[in-house]
């Protein structure tokens, strides 16, 4: 989680992820990524994606403390990609490394904003309390859920036993006699 946090840009001011970022992260080359976005282009408004300026450029190589000098192997600007357009981006690769990845960016991007926001309000301390405390529900969540399991796996044998006892009645049952005219098999008896 924190190697898709430290993907995440603050450009325009959104906070976006690159396309060659995402390319490496959803397992593709950058150009087959582009291919599938500019294929559904009507998918991307410019609030979910944007092809970077010169000077979003700069702005990207100060926040990694990279040299201006260096071209960082870009033959044209990156595509940044919001919040909005990395989930989008699932509805267009849809492979399960994609879905997997996609999952994983948007938690990423949730982690970074409450970050960003306890930072803000001097609150950050108290993140490890209440993740402490977030742990310590999901763990009673899980118990309740396994003590459900039990109760119901109970509940089925039971059940199964019932019927088997059921079954087992029926079978020791005589057969009795069918109800109404029963036509004779042989040929004596019909004369």
């Amino acid at each position: 989680m924190a190697y898709i946090q430290s993907k995440i840009y603050v450009i325009r001011g959104q906070k976006v992820m690159l396309d060659r970022d995402l390319a490496e992260l959803y397992d593709v080359e950058t150009r087959t990524l582009n291919q599938k976005v500019k294929r559904n282009l009507r998918r991307f408004p410019s609030d979910f994606m944007f092809q970077m300026t010169k000077e979003d450029i700069e702005e990207w190589k100060s926040q990694i403390v990279i040299s201006n000098s260096i071209k960082m192997g870009l033959r044209k600007p990156p595509y940044a990609f919001t919040q909005m357009g990395v989930a989008m981006l699932s509805s267009v690769l849809s492979s399960d490394t994609a879905i997997d990845t996609n999952i994983y960016i948007m938690r990423a991007f949730v982690e970074y904003n409450t970050i960003k926001t306890l930072v803000k309000y001097g609150e950050f301390q108290t993140l490890k309390d209440r993740l402490e405390k977030t742990n310590a529900y999901i763990e009673e969540l899980l118990e309740d859920q396994n003590d459900i399991n039990e109760a119901t796996r109970a509940q089925l044998e039971a059940i199964s036993t019932a019927l088997a006892e059921l079954q087992a009645e029926h079978r020791k049952q005589p057969k009795r006699r069918p109800i109404g005219f029963i036509q004779p098999e042989d040929d004596e008896e019909k004369l």
